[in-house]
């Protein structure tokens, strides 16, 4: 009995020893950065949503925002894509994201590779700007940024939404 309890312990103790030792995996950090697309100005949001991996649950938990509306998002190191979605009206509404503004549901979902976010960082099409008024702006993504250009609902889009 005595050996087994010996035995029992060492076994704890060495599956103790090497989990201490196994390399932490660290989240992955990205900062959204949030642009009217069709005036190129920040917009601060009421709230960033993140969803991960086509799940369909919303994590706000995850989202840190700052006073000029930048979003940091701390997500799970497992995550291979996201969406971002923010919201106005005390989150009551949602911004449309640009690059499916031209489409005929536009909440369209559109994951964006979390490793090229990470490794070069992303800017999305912007389809809202008609008149082409963000054209000479320059906007570029570090690694690890992800440049989001939205823009508020319109009627079309409520009516696209009750169908």
């Amino acid at each position: 009995m005595a050996a087994r309890t010996t035995s029992a312990l060492l076994l704890l103790t060495g599956a103790f020893l090497l989990s201490a030792q196994a390399p932490q995996v660290k989240p992955a950090v990205v900062t959204v950065h949030i642009f009217d697309g069709r005036t190129g100005e920040p917009v601060v949001p009421d709230n960033v949503l993140v969803r991960v991996d086509r799940m369909n649950a919303a994590h706000i938990e995850w989202v840190k925002l700052a006073d000029d509306g930048t979003a940091t998002l701390t997500l799970p190191a497992a995550t291979t894509s996201l969406t971002v979605h923010a919201t106005y009206a005390s989150s009551t509404e949602y911004y449309v994201n640009c690059d499916v503004s031209k489409q005929r549901n536009s909440y369209h979902e559109t994951w964006y590779p979390l490793s090229t976010v990470m490794s070069e960082g992303l800017v999305i099409p912007n389809e809202c700007d008609k008149a082409k008024n963000t054209r000479d702006m320059k906007f570029t993504a570090k690694p690890g940024e992800l440049v989001l250009f939205v823009r508020r609902r319109n009627m079309h889009d409520r009516v696209e939404e009750m169908r």
